[in-house]
C-alpha cells in the first residue's frame, strides 16, 4: 500500500534543517549538472543518428529529423 502524498518523509526534515551551500559548492554542483546535461546530450545525439528507419519511425522522426537532431553541438538545448 502506498503512503499518502501529504506524509512527510523524516530525510525531508532533515535535509531541510541542513544550512544551504557555500557558493563555491553551489557553482561546482551547477556546473556538475551542466556536464551531465551535455554529455547526455552528446550520448542520445550520437544514438539517435544510428537508428534505423523502423526505430524512427516507432518514435515519430524523419531521417531528416533525426540527423538535424543528431548533429546539433551537444550545448545547444
Amino acid at each position: 500500500m502506498t503512503q499518502p502524498a501529504t506524509h512527510s518523509h523524516p530525510h525531508m526534515s532533515y535535509l531541510n534543517s541542513r544550512p544551504a551551500l557555500p557558493v563555491l559548492a553551489q557553482v561546482a554542483v551547477a556546473f556538475a549538472v551542466m556536464v551531465t546535461k551535455w554529455s547526455t546530450r552528446q550520448r542520445t545525439r550520437r544514438q539517435l543518428r544510428h537508428l534505423s528507419a523502423g526505430q524512427l519511425k516507432d518514435i515519430g522522426l524523419s531521417r531528416q529529423d533525426a540527423h538535424y537532431e543528431g548533429t546539433l553541438p551537444f550545448w545547444r538545448p
